[in-house]
């Protein structure tokens, strides 16, 4: 399966691996659409493989987001927008017939969504609800690509696929006239024209009563034809992922695969999030960050953090997990090692210089790469700290929305110690029933956007620089990493402040000043 480190697609004649009834040599995508009926058969580089993978996990984990969240369509495709342009970009026909270098980008960019569509079909095969929500992130995406393609060209595309939808007949369509007109009104009536399906294929639209029913078979305007479309999509990709999970205990043999699908199928608990401040860099102001200003800072802390950095003040002490996950946060604050260990050696103040050297210097370093393995380790996303090393007896460390009991964590963001109480009964009912559903980290943001809901409200005015916010101040991206939470909070909070930091800016300050009231 692999040569020089490249690996092969699944061979598309072993079509009981993808759930697919054909085969299709043709390398080249004509259209920007996919209903991912063609297994790919091109080696791909290991990296390529995961790579791709992740970053549709990432678009897919917003959309799950957005469901979650009740966007409105509008907000979804604000929100969606910007992350199709960084992670899965698609461009059009007319675009790419423009040169050959475009054409030869857009086929790339397609290649792309093909492979990473397959790629995930087989790390979510594994289970019905894994299935279920695969199913349904697709289909969204799948709805957003759908009403932004260019008219022409989805017409090309619809045509392509062979649909065996009936067309009603014009002197079919005259003698329904007063029962059809209801669907269409009478002024688009003499201009439309209709299908003929099963009415189970158009549920959505039997709800909506928008379609004529008569002898099993809906009666549906080509104007409604999005319904029909993405009916068949659904159906095909269930079946395709049926087919899918009968064939993944042939695939467990290969070892070199299976710890990449299961890391990805874990994806949906929280996407991956890469912070931009690297250690012993400078701080989002410009001014190094050192151990003195870290309390200043904590009113930008997600609830995780606040929860350890308060251990540590109130016990001058923390287990070994616990000053793993927040160490490698402080880190990617951009915390220098000395100055970590400045930091911890005072925040161990119950114990002589000798005992923290013995027990503790060693570990800091660690984290850093510059003992042991000498690993650089980065911070840990809300995936992993969702996951890994559930907190046991006197353990502070995990997620408190997940490893809090639900009465302590309601008491938790009540508590007028926090620097932000949640005070809001709707946003705590919200927040209950986002844990109650395991939607941990959507909780997290709900207590985001209750908190800087002043700076999301003018950011979506435009009266902040950036994009923070989208319609109605909600974020326009899920808060997927403990970091990412603290950088919004601080560019929220001081506009300007990665501007300044990336261009040499001044911001008004330094880490840890005092804000003018």
């Amino acid at each position: 399966m692999f040569q020089q480190h490249r690996i092969r697609a699944p061979d598309a004649r072993k079509t009981h691996s993808f759930g697919v009834t054909r085969r299709d040599r043709d390398t080249t995508y004509p259209h920007r659409l996919n209903f991912y009926t063609v297994p790919p058969t091109e080696e791909i580089t290991l990296d390529e493989f995961e790579q791709w993978a992740i970053d549709r996990l990432r678009v897919l984990g917003e959309i799950e987001s957005c469901t979650f969240r009740n966007k409105t369509p509008e907000e979804f495709e604000s929100t969606m927008k910007p992350l199709l342009e960084k992670y899965l970009p698609l461009s059009a026909n007319t675009s790419a017939s423009l040169s050959d270098a475009k054409y030869h980008a857009a086929q790339l960019e397609r290649k792309k969504d093909h492979y990473s569509h397959f790629i995930l079909r087989l790390a979510f095969a594994r289970s019905d609800e894994l299935r279920m929500r695969f199913s349904r992130a697709e289909t969204a995406l799948f709805r957003l690509r759908y009403s932004t393609d260019d008219t022409k060209e989805r017409q090309a595309f619809i045509s392509s696929l062979n649909f065996a939808w009936e067309t009603v007949a014009e002197d079919e369509k005259r003698s329904l006239t007063e029962q059809l007109l209801p669907t269409v009104g009478k002024a688009l009536f003499e201009q439309e024209s209709f299908f003929k399906v099963d009415w189970e294929r158009v549920p959505d639209l039997v709800d909506q009563r928008r379609v004529l029913i008569k002898r099993g078979k809906a009666y549906v305007p080509t104007s409604l034809q999005l319904s029909l479309v993405l009916a068949e999509f659904t159906k095909s990709l269930d079946k395709a992922m049926e087919l899918t999970a009968r064939a993944l205990p042939r695939l467990d043999e290969d070892d070199r695969l299976v710890p990449i699908l299961n890391h990805l199928s874990l994806g949906f608990t929280a996407p991956e999030y890469n912070s931009s401040i690297a250690a012993g860099d400078n701080f989002l102001t410009g001014a190094p960050l050192t151990a003195e200003t870290i309390d200043s800072l904590v009113p930008h802390f997600p609830l995780c953090m606040l929860n350890l950095h308060s251990t540590l003040r109130r016990t001058n002490h923390l287990l070994h997990f616990s000053r793993l996950q927040y160490g490698l946060f402080l880190k990617g604050l951009g915390l220098s090692v000395d100055e970590a260990l400045i930091f911890w050696r005072r925040g161990f103040a119950k114990i002589s210089d000798d005992e923290f050297s013995k027990k503790y210097k060693y570990n800091v370093r660690h984290t850093y790469g510059l003992e042991g393995a000498r690993k650089n380790y980065k911070p840990l996303s809300c995936q992993q700290i969702l996951i890994e090393k559930a907190p046991g007896p006197g353990e502070t460390h995990g997620c408190p929305y997940r490893h809090f009991s639900l009465d302590n964590l309601i008491a938790t963001l009540q508590s007028p110690l926090m620097p932000h109480k949640v005070a809001n009964m709707e946003v705590l009912h919200g927040v209950k029933q986002d844990v109650e559903n395991k939607r941990y980290h959507i909780a997290c943001n709900r207590v985001f956007e209750y908190v800087h809901a002043k700076e999301l409200k003018k950011s979506a005015e435009g009266d902040l620089p950036g994009s923070v916010a989208g319609p109605g101040g909600k974020l326009r991206e899920t808060i997927v990493h403990p970091n990412q939470y603290f950088e919004l909070s601080w560019e929220l909070t001081h506009p300007g402040a990665r501007a300044a930091r990336d261009g040499g800016g001044d911001v008004g300050g330094v880490v840890g000043a005092k804000e003018e009231p």
